[in-house]
């Protein structure tokens, strides 16, 4: 399909029938700049439109795709190779817009994440499930964005893509744990007995000794489970 070929067919009927680019563009209810978007290439009519431009104009949908008049001779060769360019052109725009929607669909999952560790904080859950939520919406978007890969190469990709992310906040919670003595995000439960809070989560076990006090201090080990006699008499 020859946008251009198309936009100087329009301009040349419309010359035709003696209209401006405004009195044609208000006979279709659109704005001067579209018009001149189809007749210079750049754009063109939406499908909706290609029945009332065709009917200003008086030419059919077929010549219009065609970008010229047609004789009777290649006029039903010429309206076959039109039906395909037509699907052809809707399936690119489709796509076009996909695209924008997954990639947007991956920009906002990020923004959740980062909203959600830098609003919340680390002791509220919130930030956990929200973080939680904009991965999903992140591997998703991933997903769809990448999809033309086949089903092994997309569920590959999702797969490292999940394992990449997960590695990154997890690792980032730990140095924020170990570096600032913040509560992890991503923890699996939460105990207070006596003088120390105890953080559980999926690879290590954090005790905060005399929480808010002067002498407080942060242990950070692998899991142990401890029991409720072990947290007593863990920070004596």
């Amino acid at each position: 399909m020859n946008q251009r070929k198309i936009g100087n067919f329009i301009a040349q009927c419309r010359k035709e029938k003696k209209m401006t680019q405004q009195q044609l563009a208000e006979k279709l209810n659109v704005s001067n700049r579209t018009v001149s978007n189809w007749e210079n290439g750049r754009n063109m009519p939406d499908l909706a439109l290609f029945q009332p431009l065709c009917t200003e104009l008086e030419i059919s949908i077929n010549e219009l795709l065609s970008g010229e008049k047609l004789t009777n001779h290649n006029y039903q060769e010429q309206s076959e190779k039109n039906i395909l360019d037509t699907i052809n052109y809707s399936n690119r725009k489709i796509l076009k817009y996909s695209k924008i929607i997954y990639l947007l669909l991956i920009i906002f999952g990020l923004f959740i994440v980062i909203s959600a560790i830098t609003i919340f904080p680390s002791e509220s859950s919130w930030g956990s499930i929200y973080s939680t939520i904009g991965i999903t919406l992140f591997i998703i978007g991933i997903g769809l964005n990448f999809r033309h890969l086949g089903l092994w190469k997309q569920s590959l990709l999702l797969i490292i893509t999940t394992i990449m992310t997960l590695f990154i906040l997890l690792f980032s919670d730990y140095v924020n744990v170990a570096r600032n003595h913040q509560a992890p995000r991503f923890r699996i439960k939460t105990a207070i007995t006596g003088n120390v809070i105890y953080y559980d989560t999926l690879f290590y076990d954090v005790y905060r000794c005399y929480s808010d006090e002067k002498n407080e201090y942060w242990i950070i080990e692998k899991n142990k489970n401890p029991t409720i006699e072990d947290l007593i008499h863990y920070c004596k």
